[in-house]
């Protein structure tokens, strides 16, 4: 009886210790993301600013709840400049799967993607200036939304022939009938 006492005991600490371990880690996100000083959102749209609600709070990902965000499109590029010069994203080799996937399709048609808002709202959380900056560093890979939308964004352009601007209209209804 002693023996199960001690195994039980021993098991729920090593339990304990696991959990505050997973715990620590998935804040380390949310401190980065705090560290960070506030940016501008500086969209190419024509959104008032009037139309843009107060700051909301953001998930231990540095992602801003849908709901405060209702409405409003996140940032995109449109300047042409700013396209020519679009910073390199990560190599798809280093992801595996869908990420995998998205990564590569990005890398294939970087200046679309970069005319598209991310859905995430990375552009308050982390400063992202379109979907593209998501797929500059490892962000994209631990985000649903900005992987599906890539892969979205590049089946529209791939298989439906559609501009950047037809894109980006079909991503913003898309997103806002989820919000």
């Amino acid at each position: 009886m002693k023996s199960n006492v001690f195994v039980t005991a021993v098991l729920l600490s090593v339990f304990v210790a696991a959990c505050a371990d997973n715990r620590s880690s998935s804040d380390a996100p949310r401190a980065a993301a705090e560290q960070r000083p506030a940016q501008s959102h500086a969209s190419s749209s024509s959104q008032p600013a009037s139309s843009q609600s107060s700051a909301p709070v953001a998930d231990a990902h540095g992602h801003e709840g849908h709901g405060h965000e209702k409405g409003r499109v996140p940032a995109f590029e449109t300047d042409a400049a700013s396209l020519k010069s679009l910073s390199p994203t990560l190599a798809p080799q280093m992801f595996s799967g869908k990420q995998q996937e998205a990564y590569r399709a990005v890398k294939e048609i970087p200046q679309t993607i970069a005319q598209l808002p991310c859905y995430c709202h990375c552009d308050r959380g982390f400063g992202h200036k379109s979907l593209h900056s998501c797929f500059v560093d490892d962000h994209a890979a631990h985000c649903a939304v900005c992987v599906d939308e890539a892969l979205l964004a590049y089946r529209l352009q791939k298989q439906e022939k559609l501009t950047p601007a037809r894109i980006r209209e079909r991503i913003v209804a898309h997103y806002a009938a989820q919000e």
